[in-house]
């Protein structure tokens, strides 16, 4: 039987701002270990391969904005055989996952699909393989299979799933129901009970049962995505449905759409209990609760110095941060902004980030530092008309062919070797020298070398925006509007 992982990696991650970001959100961030969130997700799937159970195809779903995020990191960590399905715009895990089966079943298959969310942690891979496996046998015994994790407290932030006492294959109980979010003391009771478990959002289930149940209960859904399928395009890896119709499909889970119906229905569903460590980072407390705290009960990543300090997290981006005297607190630094939050009110930040796209912040959009396909950008001081970047270009990369309306810039090669196009000459820098683009000169940058190039970039002009770009070509697929 063929397995397709199918993993969901297109949330934005408004409660760890200010370290995640709508232009880099947390799946892509390193918040345990030395992989983000997305790789770790890749790590664990990859050991549920084997010669009975291939996994030759792999399909992320995320959004277009993400595309060179993905795979950039696959390419770091496991360069597996990746097809990104791009949707244009958000419309929750139910649209993502039809477009997921549509392409599965494309080709005539009809494989197992194991979704799962990006921006998760597993601390036993081992348990966490063998649930998976349970949950593809059940799978290929046409039922859906949902991952229930065993609640070690009275958590008001999950959803839950409640088993029945009826078995169905392999001994795994059936799906009694879902229950919505509770308040403090039914959760406390459903932790005494011993019937309910948490909802990870993971799921195990053909593809064509997928399809076959959105079809009974969503069926505008089905009808909507797959005409927006049915006019896709295709890129190399990517594959992205057209964008009109998919703007006019209803945003719906995967939960409401289709899974809390099957209880009942004609779509036996069971439950796979998943004791393996499991946590979805769904706020900074998250966080601190998997970090590696010292005897005071504090994590801390990055350059901290602390004194009476107790049960809280630092986080050091870019310079020193002290405590003293303060307990019970988050505290999250970053080059452009800095939050400090009671650790008992930490789902209140995506109330901040509320502010920040209501007065139209760029702390909400990205970070100081902007990763491109090419490389990345920091702008290190900007003030009226002149703003002052350090760029990084990959060896073998180059940014697009441009110009500007309303700036020139000047460029100084502090490492590495730069290819320059400035109007009709093309010539090398290396280090310590520099050259002048006038404004409106059509002009660019490439690293001809084996290392990366770092050079100082200094604009001035009227307008230093990063819509000012008129390109001519690209190597990446942009368009003039995008940077």
């Amino acid at each position: 039987m063929k397995i397709v992982p199918v993993i969901l990696c297109g949330g934005s991650g408004t409660r760890l701002w200010p370290l995640s970001r709508s232009g880099f959100p947390k799946q892509f961030l390193v918040l345990s270990g030395n992989q983000s969130l997305f790789q770790q997700t890749v790590a664990r799937l990859m050991p549920l391969h084997s010669p009975t159970m291939p996994m030759d195809e792999w399909l992320v779903i995320t959004h277009e904005e993400y595309r060179f995020l993905v795979l950039e990191q696959l390419r770091e960590g496991h360069p597996v055989p990746a097809t990104l399905l791009l949707e244009p715009s958000a419309r929750n895990t139910a649209p993502a996952l039809t477009l997921a089966a549509l392409q599965a079943t494309a080709n005539g298959e009809d494989p197992i699909l194991v979704v799962t969310p990006a921006d998760q942690t597993v601390t036993r891979i081992d348990a966490f393989v063998t649930a998976l496996r349970q949950a593809v046998a059940v799978a290929a015994a046409d039922a859906i299979a949902i991952l229930g994790i065993p609640p070690d407290r009275p958590e008001t932030g999950y959803g839950y799933i409640r088993q029945s006492t009826t078995p169905g294959h392999q001994n795994l109980p059936m799906v009694a129901s879902f229950v919505e979010k509770p308040d403090v003391a039914t959760a406390q009771s459903f932790l005494e009970s011993g019937d309910y478990f948490w909802n990870a959002g993971l799921f195990v289930l053909k593809a064509s049962l997928w399809l076959r149940a959105l079809q009974e209960f969503c069926p505008d859904i089905l009808t909507a995505v797959t005409a927006a399928w049915s006019n896709r395009s295709s890129d190399a890896a990517f594959v992205r449905p057209d964008p009109k119709l998919f703007a006019t499909i209803q945003a719906e889970s995967i939960d409401y759409a289709v899974m809390e119906r099957c209880p009942g229905s004609n779509f036996p569903i069971q439950m796979v209990p998943l004791d393996a460590g499991w946590n979805d980072l769904g706020g900074w407390d998250a966080v601190w609760q998997v970090g590696n705290r010292d005897e005071q009960g504090n994590a801390v990543m990055g350059d901290a110095l602390l004194n009476a300090t107790q049960d809280s997290l630092i986080v050091a981006q870019s310079r020193l941060v002290g405590t003293v005297g303060v307990k019970n607190l988050i505290i999250v630094e970053t080059p452009d902004a800095v939050l400090v939050a009671a650790r008992d009110q930490c789902q209140n930040v995506k109330k901040l980030v509320e502010h920040l796209v209501r007065q139209q912040r760029e702390e909400y959009t990205c970070h100081r530092k902007v990763h491109r396909p090419w490389g990345w950008y920091d702008t290190i001081d900007a003030e009226g008309r002149f703003k002052v970047k350090r760029i990084q270009v990959k060896p073998g990369a180059r940014l697009s062919l441009q110009k500007h309306h309303h700036r020139a810039e000047h460029w100084i090669v502090v490492k590495g070797t730069a290819e320059v196009t400035c109007g009709k000459k093309t010539f090398l820098l290396t280090e310590n020298q520099s050259a002048y683009i006038p404004l409106g000169t059509v002009h660019r940058l490439a690293n001809p070398g084996t290392i990366p190039l770092e050079i100082i970039e200094v604009q001035s002009g009227s307008y230093l925006g990063e819509d000012d770009i008129v390109r001519y070509a690209d190597n990446y697929g942009r368009t003039a509007e995008t940077t």
